[in-house]
């Protein structure tokens, strides 16, 4: 089986990896740009087949999707960053929305059959009311912010493909998710890094945060790429699920956890840059869709992916 991960060099896409790899009769291939950073993959460098592609430009995506010719298509490289979206939405909106299309048009215009899961997001619901928590896919779209309304287009545009041309997509639309390697501008991450400086007396015991009332359905990335590879392997094409763990937690409830683990007194300080236009009050999620129709539940605690979390970063802690 050919397997292709675009994103393979991201923080999910790095895992995917290692996760199919651990599959028999699998050939991994990945897409990379010229300036991708590949720490991520370093450790199985040797194990990978690696192609140079912008999926911003059609001809290059074409090229090398034909070159391929995958029976698995994970689709996971985009602007994953919520706050960046708001410096550059067209770049967001361009990488995620146009990058996607260019996939899908290859696939189209080579007439490969192929099976192809999009890594949709949960910041596609935005604004949702206390009556509809826990989220299901049914609930109505409010996206708050251009990273959302980019995902909504990914998402539409892949429901659109599947009904205009029977293509074999299958949508998954993930809530947050953490764990070894992600990079420190996400919050789980952040603050796990900032409080390995503090014990390593790389910064003063102050820690910069943002809106900590903002509540979301945490999971490990782990436990996300086996549902990515389910969704494939028994998920129905067409659909769309939501993948996460079902339990939410406040900002303020992932700092005071990650603190008690380090067991450090510190001082919590607000950073106005840190606080965003809008933000989604609540995400937490319903996976009893996809639970029912692949098997898939999370499997590892919180605080273990909490500690996973902080003994990466206490190994590479001035990586950034």
């Amino acid at each position: 089986m050919r397997v292709l991960i675009t994103g393979i060099t991201g923080f999910a896409g790095s895992h995917l990896a290692d996760l199919c790899l651990t599959k028999k009769d699998v050939d991994l291939y990945g897409i990379i740009r010229w300036r991708s950073r590949t720490e991520n993959i370093e450790h199985i460098w040797d194990k990978l087949k690696l192609l140079e592609c912008d999926l911003r430009d059609a001809t290059s995506t074409r090229d090398v999707i034909e070159e391929i010719k995958p029976d698995y298509i994970f689709h996971l490289a985009a602007q994953s960053f919520v706050p960046t979206s708001w410096k550059a939405p067209s770049e967001s909106l361009t990488t995620n929305v146009i990058g996607q299309l260019n996939v899908f048009e290859a696939i189209r215009k080579i007439d490969l059959k192929c099976r192809i899961q999009i890594a949709c997001s949960s910041e596609e619901y935005g604004w949702v009311n206390s009556f509809e928590i826990p989220i299901k896919e049914t609930n109505p779209l409010r996206p708050l912010s251009p990273y959302g309304v980019s995902k909504v287009g990914q998402d539409m545009l892949g429901y659109q493909y599947f009904m205009s041309y029977g293509m074999d997509i299958v949508r998954t639309r993930g809530f947050n998710h953490t764990g070894p390697r992600r990079g420190p501008v996400f919050v789980c991450s952040d603050f796990a890094k900032q409080l390995v400086e503090i014990e390593e007396g790389l910064r003063p015991p102050v820690i910069e945060v943002g809106n900590l009332d903002a509540k979301r359905d945490f999971t490990d990335v782990r436990d996300i790429v086996k549902a990515y590879w389910l969704s494939l392997e028994k998920g129905k094409a067409g659909a769309v699920y939501n993948v996460c763990s079902g339990t939410s937690y406040s900002i303020r409830e992932v700092l005071d956890m990650l603190i008690e683990l380090c067991g450090l007194d510190i001082e919590v300080r607000t950073d106005p840059d840190r606080m965003r236009p809008s933000d989604v009050p609540v995400l937490e999620g319903d996976n009893s869709v996809f639970s029912n129709d692949t098997g898939w539940k999370p499997e590892i605690p919180f605080e273990d992916t909490l500690k996973d979390l902080l003994e990466f970063w206490r190994k590479c802690p001035k990586r950034v």
